[in-house]
């Protein structure tokens, strides 16, 4: 509660100038007491309604400096207190209001009829005020950051003015700090988010880049693999050509016998099968690997049996499969069919395959990988469920808990990027899916649900 300081018929001081001193001491103690363990716009909060109580007055609002639109300055409210209550935040223009002066950083104090001052000042009318003390919160640079005001429906004597001025000075200085440390917190959060979006781009980079380079391996790798059936297809082809060449020798001599040309017809039958199941595996390598590496730079939805599609992506990574002597066995239904990205599931599948390969047989194969999957449903939605499991060396616990960590390899220095897992892991997450090492199986075994499209 409020202690008057004047006999408010007489206008009189009730009393003498050190029993004021003391007023101002006690007020000046119980606000800080009030505003100490406060932070930010609770601290403005209590410190509006803390020195309404002190000052006996009717208004007291705390506002940051802005920009309005059409280039002229404002003040956007933090605190108001008014008539005994917390009030509704505002924003309004400075011009032609008593607080224009504050801006340029002067105390602005203004005993009575301050609406006459001030005719064009909405505020007030609003009010209803008759009196007004504004002081700027000024920070440690000298920039005006806002206003401190006291407002009221009755005049404020000069002895009275003494009190406020007081408290008000010494609170401005403590919201400009409020103020400052606020400002300085949104710009560390702003620059802090920069930079996380410049990481994030770095890392989508690198992703990216280590993407290419799987399928710049894949690529070498079924190069090398089309390069066998095409060598065997074009030496039985040179074969076929001597054959004929037989043929036509034998056909242009004066005699020829049956035995003869069904030897010749035999061989050149011999060759072209040959040819054509040499092409034909050639074909099969070129046409999963095209699907492949079509399907891992698209989005697009569609409809997949699965048990085709999954072997199909083995097959394209046979090169590095047979050469770390790993063997597939698929667990999924031949008539299982689902709707999702295939373009994902391929990465997915990739990465797992790749990883076996590479950190699963640190002694080499034999080894043996197998993918199970099917499809369950609950009340929300339809999930794919993928069991991914090989028998190499497993996962140490240390592995286990950073496996999905980018750049986390424990082939460093050997050409381990650290990415191929946290690859998985992020595509899992953004399909909606959850992915998780199983603990307590031999080798590694990788559990993943993903959402089905309808």
């Amino acid at each position: 509660m409020s202690i008057p300081l004047f006999d408010v018929n007489s206008q009189e001081p009730l009393f003498d100038q050190a029993q004021r001193r003391t007023l101002a001491e006690a007020a000046l103690r119980s606000i800080t007491a009030s505003t100490a363990r406060a932070r930010g716009d609770d601290f403005l909060r209590i410190l509006v309604r803390e020195l309404a109580e002190a000052l006996d007055v009717d208004y007291v609002l705390a506002g940051r400096l802005i920009a309005l639109d059409d280039g002229t300055e404002g003040i956007r409210t933090l605190a108001l207190w008014g008539s005994g209550a917390y009030q509704d935040n505002l924003q309004y223009s400075l011009q032609h209001t008593p607080c224009q002066d504050v801006t340029c950083q002067e105390m602005c104090f203004h005993g009575s009829d301050i609406q006459r001052r001030f005719p064009l000042d909405s505020l007030l009318v609003g009010m209803r005020a008759q009196s007004y003390v504004g002081m700027p919160m000024i920070d440690t640079e000298g920039r005006t950051l806002g206003i401190l005001s006291a407002i009221d429906t009755r005049p404020i004597d000069d002895n009275k003015r003494l009190l406020a001025l007081l408290l008000l000075s010494i609170f401005s200085a403590r919201g400009a700090a409020e103020l400052q440390h606020q400002e300085r917190a949104q710009q560390l959060e702003a620059m802090v988010q920069q930079r996380t979006e410049s990481l994030l781009v770095a890392q989508t980079s690198l992703v990216e880049q280590e993407q290419m380079a799987a399928l710049g391996s894949l690529v070498a790798g079924v190069s090398h693999e089309v390069n066998t059936p095409i060598g065997v297809a074009l030496t039985a082809a040179s074969s076929m050509a001597s054959y004929a060449d037989q043929l036509v020798q034998r056909l242009a001599a004066p005699k020829v016998s049956r035995a003869e040309l069904i030897e010749v017809a035999d061989a050149l039958k011999g060759a072209a099968a040959l040819v054509e199941r040499n092409l034909t595996r050639a074909a099969e390598l070129i046409g999963n690997f095209k699907q492949l590496a079509v399907d891992q730079v698209s989005e697009y939805v569609t409809d997949l049996a699965l048990h085709d599609y999954v072997q199909g992506l083995v097959s394209a990574h046979s090169p590095e499969l047979r050469k770390a002597a790993l063997q597939v066995e698929l667990g999924i239904a031949p008539d299982c069919r689902v709707r999702l990205a295939a373009g994902k599931l391929s990465q997915i599948l990739s990465n797992l395959l790749m990883n076996s390969a590479r950190h699963g047989y640190p002694q080499g194969g034999p080894g043996k990988i197998t993918i199970c999957a099917g499809i369950e449903t609950d009340a929300a939605a339809s999930w794919l469920w993928l069991e991914f499991a090989d028998d190499g060396i497993g996962l140490a616990p240390a592995v286990r808990e950073h496996m999905f960590e980018p750049f986390f390899t424990t082939k460093r220095g050997q050409g381990g990027s650290g990415l191929g897992m946290h690859i998985v892991q992020t595509i899992v997450q953004q399909q909606g899916g959850q992915i998780r090492a199983v603990e307590g199986v031999a080798g590694c075994h990788i559990h993943i649900r993903l959402p089905l499209s309808s």
